[in-house]
């Protein structure tokens, strides 16, 4: 599967969806994400099942906003939903396919569970 771009419109639908979506913030004149493109679209390719999306922070400054991105390329990670990894700085292929195998491995009735915990320990708004 190749890459998708991402909009305002297409974004939180495609995290939404069940399974595993990677997101890689990126701006065209950002040698560092030039340099990542190929690695994250090589990634697309082997793992068809996982969707890969782009967001060009230059032409979705409100997504970029809203994520408080501040360095680029910047990765996030979510599965089923849920933001499981973000970071910025480009990945060699290696600690991409790390990353992948990472939330492929997640037991995420866990990772609900901690979330709820986190939720109900944080303290209360007045």
């Amino acid at each position: 599967m190749a890459t998708k771009d991402l909009t305002v419109d297409t974004f939180v639908p495609t995290v939404d969806a069940e399974g595993i979506v990677l997101v890689d913030f990126w701006a065209e004149w950002c040698g560092p994400c030039r340099s990542f493109a190929p690695v994250f679209e090589k990634a697309s390719e082997t793992h068809p099942d996982i969707t890969f999306g782009k967001v060009d922070t230059e032409a979705e400054q409100a997504l970029a906003a809203e994520f408080q991105i501040t360095s680029i390329p910047t990765l996030m990670v979510f599965r089923d939903g849920i933001l499981v990894f973000s970071q910025a700085g480009a990945l060699p292929a290696q600690q991409l396919e790390h990353l992948v195998q990472g939330a492929r491995d997640l037991d995420m009735d866990d990772v609900r569970k901690q979330i709820a915990a986190q939720a109900d320990s944080a303290p209360a708004a007045k």
